[in-house]
C-alpha cells in the first residue's frame, strides 16, 4: 500500500507516516488549545488537504468490516496505524511472530516426498514473511542455507558441481 501512495504522491505517504500537523497551539497562558482554521497557515491547509487525500486513498481499499475499523479516524496516520495494528499486530506480537518465523527458518528441512520447487516455494513464503517483520537474509545466506543444510544427501554431488 506505502508503494501505492507513494506513487501518487510522496507528500501523501509523508502524511500517512508523520501526520499532517499539530492539532494545538499554545495560547497566551501557555495552555495547548486546539488551532482554528484561522489559525493555519497555506502551507498546514494543503497538508490537511493532502491528508484527506490519503485518507481516501487507504479507505478505497478496504472492505466493509476494515472501513468500520478506520471509520472513525480522523487522520491518515491514524488509519494506518490502526491497520498495521489489525494486521501486523502489536511490538510485542511482531517479535512473537518473527521469533517462531525465524525457528521454522533455522529448522526449514525438504519434506518427505516434497519436489525441489515445492520446497523452494515453501523457503520463499518463509524468508518473505520474516521480511515483512524487517528480517531480512541476502541472497548468498539463502542459497547457503539450501544447498549446504536443506537439501538432502542425495544431491551432494550436485551441490558439489554448483
Amino acid at each position: 500500500m506505502g508503494d501505492h501512495i507513494i506513487g501518487e504522491d510522496y507528500e501523501l505517504w509523508d502524511i500517512v507516516s508523520d501526520g499532517p500537523l499539530d492539532k494545538l497551539k499554545i495560547n497566551a497562558e501557555e495552555v495547548n488549545v486546539p488551532n482554528t482554521r484561522a489559525d493555519c497557515t497555506a502551507k498546514d491547509l494543503k497538508k490537511w488537504e493532502k491528508n484527506s487525500k490519503a485518507k481516501k486513498w487507504l479507505g478505497c481499499g478496504l472492505g466493509p468490516d476494515e472501513y468500520n475499523r478506520i471509520q472513525i479516524c480522523t487522520a491518515a496516520k491514524q488509519i494506518w496505524d490502526t491497520l498495521q495494528v489489525a494486521h501486523e499486530g502489536t511490538p510485542q506480537v511482531k517479535r512473537s511472530r518473527e521469533t517462531l518465523l525465524y525457528s521454522q527458518y533455522e529448522n526449514f528441512a525438504i519434506k518427505e516426498g516434497e519436489t525441489i520447487q515445492e520446497m523452494y516455494t515453501r523457503f520463499t513464503i518463509l524468508t518473505n514473511e520474516l521480511k515483512s517483520l524487517r528480517r531480512t537474509f541476502s541472497e548468498e545466506e539463502r542459497v547457503e542455507k539450501i544447498l549446504t543444510r536443506v537439501l538432502p544427501i542425495s544431491w551432494e554431488s550436485k551441490i558439489t558441481a554448483i
